[in-house]
């Protein structure tokens, strides 16, 4: 009998990739399913840097474990040039996806995982497998979920001295929203005083709706890691290409994941990462095509937003990214007429009810029986939105008939939501 290791054994597949295969079977079989679950990119990869992939598909040497140099240089640049705090090439380290250097950065420091709730599915995973201790924070209604100063303050009081990485992710994923500046110097003031590593997943910076993200790196810099990467504002999720940024004080952070990256990984895919170059330079092509898909979010948060107020469905503001995180709180006695009392139960009823796929909120670390949700509302032709965004937004400024053109599916699926709860 075969021996697992007790820290996988059990543990569930990733909660995002399982809904995507689920509504894939479904599809199978005929339903119509409103992928709503997986968060993917619908946006296709800039063409310049899509070009750069075609110039350097010939491009098979290993290249260095930290990366290649021109791309590390451009990485320190790009984080350089739009925060304002100095990173060089060598302070930049390259893996095949920010997931992977999550798990290598928990792999090489000893140290608690403090995440607050809700956040991101693989975060806490992550740490079992490596046999780190969790440490959730609560967030509140009224901060959006967002983690406050006050809260990680409170939590750091407790053992001043024990090594932990607190871990940020903003614009969130699965709420959408993020934090103010003010926000930002309070928590950067709070991990400076107890000499907290600071893990900022930026991951979804670029998509902010308004282009006004802020990086928490401005404030302490001196002890925060910045994470990001190609998979949401680049639309290149399978090309799985991550970078993470180190302030100087964890150089020896940095090459103690590069030593586990040369026994694991070797490298990152060379053609990708030469083609990566393009996408961190400044560029008005790549500029003019995140101002599109900004305002194509923004256009369909604000309606899913408005669309959920009107039957008293509430959630945090969207700020960002292409997630929207509906509480069904007011309809809880409807529901367990249902025999729906969790947020799981919640999903799968709404799946079975009307096709639409989302995932629980439990899945990003609520209780279970929050009645929340995670709504991705990325089930639309991002090159067809963009296109038409040039030949039909741009003439008549009409929001609702252009979302009706280029998302209709998102529509319908919101549409069907709503006559759902209606019958509550």
């Amino acid at each position: 009998m075969n021996s697992l290791n007790l820290n996988v054994s059990g543990l569930p597949k990733s909660a995002t990739l399982a809904i995507n295969e689920l509504s894939q079977q479904l599809q199978q079989y005929g339903r119509t399913i409103y992928k709503f679950g997986l968060g993917q990119s619908p946006f296709p990869v800039p063409m310049p840097v899509r070009q750069e992939l075609i110039k350097n598909a010939h491009q098979k040497d290993y290249l260095p474990v930290e990366g290649l140099a021109q791309l590390r240089r451009a990485v320190a640049e790009y984080y350089t040039r739009k925060h304002g705090v100095t990173r060089h090439t060598n302070q930049v380290l390259i893996g095949p996806g920010s997931k992977e250097l999550m798990f290598l950065l928990q792999l090489v420091y000893y140290g608690d995982l403090v995440i607050p709730t809700p956040s991101w599915v693989s975060y806490a995973p992550q740490a079992h497998i490596i046999g780190r201790q969790v440490r959730w924070l609560p967030t509140k209604r009224e901060d959006n979920w967002m983690l406050s100063a006050k809260e990680l303050e409170k939590h750091c009081r407790k053992d001043k001295n024990r090594p932990r990485i607190v871990i940020l992710n903003y614009p969130s994923n699965p709420t959408g929203s993020t934090f103010s500046e003010q926000q930002l110097k309070d928590i950067a003031e709070v991990a400076s005083s107890y000499n907290v590593i600071l893990l900022s997943d930026e991951i979804y910076g670029e998509l902010h709706h308004q282009g006004a993200h802020q990086s928490i790196s401005r404030y302490y810099p001196e002890g925060t890691i910045l994470s990001g990467g190609l998979s949401k504002w680049c639309g290149a999720g399978g090309w799985r290409l991550g970078v993470f940024v180190f302030p100087e004080a964890y150089d020896n952070i940095k090459n103690a994941m590069a030593v586990a990256a040369s026994e694991t990984y070797t490298s990152t895919s060379a053609p990708i990462q030469y083609a990566a170059v393009a996408a961190f330079q400044e560029s008005p092509d790549i500029e003019s095509y995140l101002n599109k898909a900004r305002h194509i979010l923004k256009m369909l948060s604000d309606y899913i937003s408005n669309r959920f107020g009107e039957v008293n469905i509430s959630g945090p503001k969207v700020d960002g990214g292409f997630y929207i995180f509906p509480e069904f709180t007011a309809y809880r006695n409807q529901l367990r007429e249902r025999s729906v009392t969790t947020g799981a139960e919640l999903c799968e009823y709404l799946l079975e009810k009307t096709g639409v796929a989302t995932l629980p909120g439990s899945a990003f670390g609520c209780p279970e029986g929050e009645l929340t949700c995670r709504l991705a509302f990325v089930d639309f032709d991002g090159e067809r939105a963009l296109d038409l965004y040039d030949k039909y937004f741009t003439k008549n400024g009409d929001a609702q008939k252009y979302l009706e053109q280029a998302c209709p599916k998102v529509l319908d699926g919101i549409e069907l939501l709503i006559e759902e709860v209606r019958n509550w």
